[in-house]
């Protein structure tokens, strides 16, 4: 079963803390995605957000997904922010027994006329010779813009395209979609559906909020989920948990 699980910024560090990882929080996931390994001769590929590490010096570079600079130092002082962050996720699953190894996407991806290109031919080569990627947001290359944001959503969607996932999950701190009375929504098969409730993206990342992941998930050909670290184990052992997205019917010729 191929995974593509993206472990959310908002969960691995203190978001308000420049370059502060949330310890028992990435113990947490890292020891349920080692167990699950374990249990499962699964074929996963992980990706994470920046936290309060890529989003603190994006910002303070006047960085997002579309403003973009053509300064270098700034563009490697959040790459190395983002490595500094990857290091600590590779380690942490590292030393559970996962056969993690990075991936960086400033070296292999970049964003062109005709979208977002991120090859994913080494993340393939890794999988079959039982290695598990471990990429993330960025920053990348952006034709007649310097270099912009990648998010780690972004890369979830590209990713789960080129690979052919057949599971996705987003793993963050809140639930799964809420609705106005603070409920979970169970599932969602059309933007207009939650539109009212989603409004816009409120977030203080420099990457967009959930109604930016809804609309992009639901152009997948797999369902996906959101959800909080704890119904990762669920989602890892079904596909399912927390809000499930799926605007296949929706979007079918």
């Amino acid at each position: 079963m191929r995974t593509v699980l993206k472990l959310g910024g908002s969960v691995l560090t203190h978001k308000s803390e420049p370059e502060t990882v949330d310890e028992a929080s990435l113990e947490q996931v890292c020891d349920t995605i080692a167990a699950f390994l374990d249990r499962e001769a699964a074929s996963l590929v992980i990706v994470h957000g920046g936290g309060s590490f890529g989003h603190h010096h994006a910002a303070a570079c006047g960085l997002s997904t579309v403003a973009g600079t053509h300064d270098a130092t700034a563009v490697t002082t959040v790459h190395r922010a983002m490595c500094a962050l990857n290091d600590r996720v590779i380690d942490a699953l590292q030393e559970r027994g996962v056969s993690a190894v990075p991936v960086r996407p400033l070296s292999v991806a970049h964003r062109s006329e005709r979208g977002l290109q991120f090859p994913a031919g080494a993340l393939e080569a890794m999988l079959e010779e039982g290695f598990v990627p471990v990429t993330h947001g960025d920053v990348v290359v952006h034709e007649r813009t310097g270099a912009t944001v990648l998010s780690g959503d972004d890369i979830v969607v590209s990713l789960a395209r080129s690979l052919k996932a057949e599971r996705i999950g987003l793993c963050s701190t809140v639930p799964g979609v809420i609705d106005d009375d603070g409920e979970v929504v169970d599932a969602i098969d059309s933007y207009e559906a939650v539109a009212a409730v989603l409004g816009e993206s409120e977030a203080t990342d420099v990457t967009g909020g959930m109604a930016h992941k809804v609309r992009q998930l639901l152009a997948l050909e797999s369902p996906a989920c959101i959800f909080d670290p704890a119904s990762l184990e669920l989602f890892l052992d079904t596909g399912r948990a927390g809000t499930v997205i799926d605007g296949r019917e929706n979007t079918a010729h």
